[in-house]
């Protein structure tokens, strides 16, 4: 797969905060003018190649190998699709493929502008001829014919003559028209939308710089490391620093550019995007408008630093995007959705906690939840010895010391002397799921809460030397049944935890494997620019790296994620896994006797749970539809294909619906009708239902599903978070197996 920290025409990856407004664009007259190097960039050049060779966590020769290799990461990221260059010009590049390495150290750019300005020549001609086709008319195009697009060029030849790219173009318009009339835009509305986004694609074509290009080449070379290394221009480097900083305003979200669409990359927990449960990483952003009624401007190609000048802006204000799903069918209606630029406050990242009851029997077990949403501490508050500073772990505890003695809630306040007895809970469930990481210190001590003590992740150099995190405090904060709930999108931080827990066989990790983030950044400051880069790698006590592979569950639920699409093993030379020697640490009982048994319980009860099979269905689905790589042009055809999709929806949705004793929906508009007005109803707090979210992309974890029917009576059921009420459930398993074992011991 193709990186996609590399895609035109930038590499860093930018949150949405601060206040800047983009500037209207007029039209920009006049021939694309060649670009060169600007007078610093050599210098940046050879302490970009410095820097890297001296210090990254890989030790790689300034050769002729990492000259072939930054020609192809260049190659990529200027033309993923293989729409722009030929053959013709991919031969003329030969030239360099093993002497980049020696302009490099010369200081010498002009390969690299070279190439660059061919492409942009290219992309001007695309432009140019895209126009002249609208000119002729959209009604020239011929919808009946069968004709096809291939959806994924990454890993095709470059195209042999002029005459076959000028096709290619064609195509291209051809499914961009079929797609708004399927859309159900009108004939004489698509000619003239078409001709503003190209125009406007054209004039921001014309905007580009040699900072660009250069940064473009840069990050070339930076990925040939690692696809963590990335070289920051000063702009680029001020956004960067803007998401880094904890005063964020604007609607938490981390950006890159896929192809020509401003695709969501993560959300910033307790920011509007998190908090709205309407948007999705991979989720695509095709126009955005400002306030209530602005009217939507068309983003589709454009520059990811134009995109975030758009959606970032004052807090309180308003901005609305138009959002298409990952793996919504070509011509569906973008989501309209809208929301509120505000701060992301420390305080809203809280960890919070929550019980759920269990019943088995004549018993019922209360299982504690944790969910943290990310590794946060308030460094200023910290260093100012401010006793109250906020931390996931310090948070944490104080939630475990709720749970071990949780008050039964009472109508009203008793008295002391007959007060409802303390009811702690059996067991407690860490819940990861989407949770990116943060800080490594917090990890290390919230891993303590856990364990009396010991080492809890290994951290090796470059050079080769091992430094150890440890607890040392010999207080443990919970010793009863502990279970860790990951997803793909648990990372970093949330590996080493969940590493730790379960090398310790401390508790049982459940969920998806872990998106494999084993790797430490440093920021590095140059003559114009910073470098960001990796020096060092997590191991977890056993010598197992988190890179790459992640953490695998202990037990594995459906994977809601395409590992095709997202985590470390999708992008292009991501460092691989290995093992180092384990350190000394003292594990708990063996859990292994125990887990075989678990999963039967799990299958069993999974095979008749509706969500379960609903989840399964719509993650099949999914993967049936990543599968393609043709895109029908006929226009009766497609029409076909999406009510043959929509009414394999309705069908998995009606299935779950009959099977949990809820009426059927008798459409899909229906359904996301009712939805849009229990949200209303609910001031924009809770998600849409299920069956949207999944319907729409296979991202869906099932999580607090909001009511879909007006019926109140239906609540309890549609609120149902089914992966986390399974963690539960296999604690209790846990529970009662333990305690089975402990009464037969002799």
């Amino acid at each position: 797969m193709r990186n996609p920290l590399l895609r035109p025409l930038t590499a860093a990856l930018l949150a949405l905060s601060l206040t800047a407004g983009a500037q209207a664009l007029g039209p920009e007259e006049g021939p694309l003018t060649p670009l060169s190097p600007e007078a610093e960039h050599p210098e940046t050049a050879l302490a970009v190649l410095e820097q890297l060779a001296r210090h990254h966590y890989v030790r790689r020769a300034i050769d002729d190998t990492l000259s072939s290799d930054t020609l192809d990461h260049y190659l990529d990221a200027l033309d993923p699709q293989r729409a722009y260059f030929l053959e013709g010009d991919i031969a003329q590049f030969e030239r360099y493929r093993y002497t980049l390495d020696d302009a490099l150290r010369r200081g010498d750019l002009a390969p690299a502008f070279e190439i660059f300005n061919r492409y942009q020549a290219a992309a001007e001609a695309q432009l140019v001829a895209l126009l002249a086709f609208l000119e002729s008319g959209i009604e020239t195009l011929d919808f009946s014919k069968e004709e096809y697009l291939a959806m994924d060029r990454s890993e095709e030849p470059f195209l042999a003559s002029a005459e076959a790219r000028e096709d290619l173009w064609r195509r291209r318009l051809k499914a961009s028209v079929l797609s708004l009339k399927l859309a159900d835009k009108a004939d004489d509305e698509i000619g003239p939308l078409l001709e503003k986004r190209y125009k406007n694609r054209l004039h921001r074509l014309k905007q580009t710089t040699a900072e660009d290009a250069f940064q473009l080449f840069m990050n070339a070379l930076a990925a040939s490391y690692d696809p963590h290394t990335q070289y920051f221009s000063p702009r680029t480097s001020e956004n960067f620093n803007i998401q880094m900083s904890l005063s964020l305003e604007g609607i938490g979200a981390v950006l890159r550019v896929e192809d020509e669409y401003t695709t969501i990359a993560s959300l910033v927990p307790a920011g509007p995007a998190e908090k709205s449960k309407q948007i999705k990483p991979s989720d695509r952003i095709s126009a955005v408008a400002q306030g209530a009624d602005g009217e939507f401007v068309d983003v589709v190609g454009w520059r990811l630093d134009d995109v975030v000048d758009l959606i970032r802006g004052p807090a309180g204000t308003t901005v609305r995007l138009e959002v298409l799903p990952p793996d919504s069918e070509a011509g569906a209606p973008p989501r309209v959705l809208s929301l509120v630029r505000e701060a992301v406050k420390l305080e809203e990242q809280s960890a919070q906690s929550e019980v759920i009851e269990v019943p088995r029997g004549q018993d019922t077990y209360r299982i504690g939840v944790i969910d943290i949403p990310t590794f946060y501490i308030d460094f200023k508050a910290l260093q100012q010895g401010d006793p109250e500073y906020k931390s996931t772990t310090r948070d944490v505890q104080r939630l475990i010391e709720g749970l071990r003695c949780e008050a039964t809630e009472a109508t009203e306040e008793p008295d002391a002397d007959d007060a409802a007895p303390c009811e702690p809970v059996d067991g407690i469930v860490i819940d990861l799921r989407n949770n990116g990481g943060g800080s490594l210190q917090e990890a290390n001590a919230l891993t303590g809460l856990f364990i009396e003590a010991g080492p809890t992740v290994q951290i090796r150099s470059a050079s080769g030397r091992v430094d150890l995190f440890n607890d040392e405090d010999g207080q443990v904060a919970w010793e009863g049944p502990l279970a860790v709930l990951v997803n793909r999108l648990s990372a970093s931080a949330s590996e080493i935890f969940a590493g730790a827990i379960q090398d310790y066989q401390r508790g049982l990790v459940l969920g998806g494997q872990t998106f494999g983030k084993g790797t430490v950044q440093t920021l590095i400051p140059l003559n114009r620019g910073q470098l960001k880069m990796t020096q060092a790698k997590f191991y977890r006590v056993s010598g197992q790296s988190t890179q790459h592979q992640g953490v695998i569950p202990d037990i594995e639920y459906p994977e809601v994620y395409d590992r095709d699409e997202i985590g470390e093993s999708t992008l292009d030379d991501a460092l691989p896994w290995d093992v180092i020697r384990p350190t000394r640490y003292r594990r708990g009982p063996n859990l292994a006797p125990l887990l075989a048994l678990l999963e039967d319980r799990h299958e069993t009860r999974v095979e008749t749970d509706p969500d379960f099979a609903y989840l399964e269905a719509m993650v099949e689905r999914a993967r049936a539809r990543s599968a393609r790589n043709r895109l029908s042009l006929n226009e009766a055809q497609r029409r076909l294909e999406r009510e043959e999709d929509e009414a394999l929806r309705l069908a998995i949705e009606n299935t779950r619906r009959e099977a949990k004793g809820l009426p059927a929906v008798a459409s899909l508009e229906a359904l996301e009708k009712d939805d849009d007005e229990a949200s209303e109803g609910q001031d924009g707090d809770s998600t849409e239902d299920a069956t949207i979210k999944a319907a729409s992309a296979l991202v869906e974890d099932l999580e607090s599903d909001a009511p879909s029917e007006l019926d109140e009576e239906e609540d309890d059921e549609e609120d149902r978070d089914a992966l986390l009420a399974e963690g539960a459930e296999i604690l209790v398993d846990y529970l009662s197996l333990r305690q089975t074992a402990a009464v037969s011991a002799p």
